[in-house]
């Protein structure tokens, strides 16, 4: 099931939006403004967003740049009752994925929605399968099914792990993951990487068929070992 967070000031219509996208099967977070779906969006595995642009606190446009100046993939979808060229402009240059006008014909976005879920190849990007072991994006959580065995990690550690096992082999520098997970903008250093990556070892040592390791002078990459 896919997570859909809504963004909108407006209550009728975030709970009409809701009631829609649950009805196609999604699985709905809301928001009234751009601080609150910040805070969601670091506590949930999010993948899609709907956002409005006229917002008290902070608006959809500030909320998209901070989004992408953290390196945030996540599709976009703008919805605001401006049809302004200069308003569209706004929008795809902080990066949002599409844009529609209201009142929003709800079959319409839904097709988009597809679309974009489609685009961004999530379906196949949910879930690592390395022999009786899952690495589960829905809920951060690493599984052996022969046993039920569980280990659940935070956000942040969870997908610098998800990342490295993405691309098995292929060597990160410390930089990349700086880069990606914290951005250019944050107070931390790349000394950080270590300190999280050493926890990622230390709460999946018990899954010996998947692993980071450390290449010298260069950075980490995962290992899966599989039968």
């Amino acid at each position: 099931m896919f997570n859909i967070l809504v963004v909108e000031d407006n209550q009728n219509i975030r709970k009409l939006m809701e009631v829609r996208l649950q009805t196609e099967g999604y699985n709905t977070f809301l928001a009234e403004n751009g601080i609150e779906a910040l805070k969601c969006y670091e506590k949930n595995s999010i993948d899609l967003m709907i956002v409005d642009i006229m917002m008290p606190k902070m608006n959809g446009i500030e909320l998209v740049q901070i989004l992408r100046e953290t390196k945030s993939q996540v599709p976009i979808i703008m919805v605001t009752a401006k049809d302004s060229m200069e308003d569209k402009a706004k929008g795809f240059l902080v990066g949002i994925d599409d844009y529609m006008v209201k009142p929003v014909n709800f079959d319409e976005l839904v097709f988009r929605i597809k679309a974009l879920l489609r685009r961004a190849r999530i379906v196949s990007e949910r879930k690592i399968v390395v022999n009786d072991i899952v690495i589960n994006y829905d809920n951060f959580s690493i599984l052996r099914t022969s046993t039920g065995q569980t280990v659940n990690l935070p956000k942040k550690e969870f997908n610098i792990l998800f990342k490295l096992l993405s691309y098995p082999e292929r060597v990160f520098t410390k930089a990349q993951l700086f880069d990606e997970f914290w951005g250019i903008d944050s107070e931390s250093d790349e000394d950080t990487i270590k300190v999280h990556i050493n926890k990622i070892r230390n709460k999946i040592s018990c899954f010996k068929e998947i692993g980071i390791e450390t290449i010298r002078g260069l950075g980490y990459k995962g290992v899966k070992h599989e039968k």
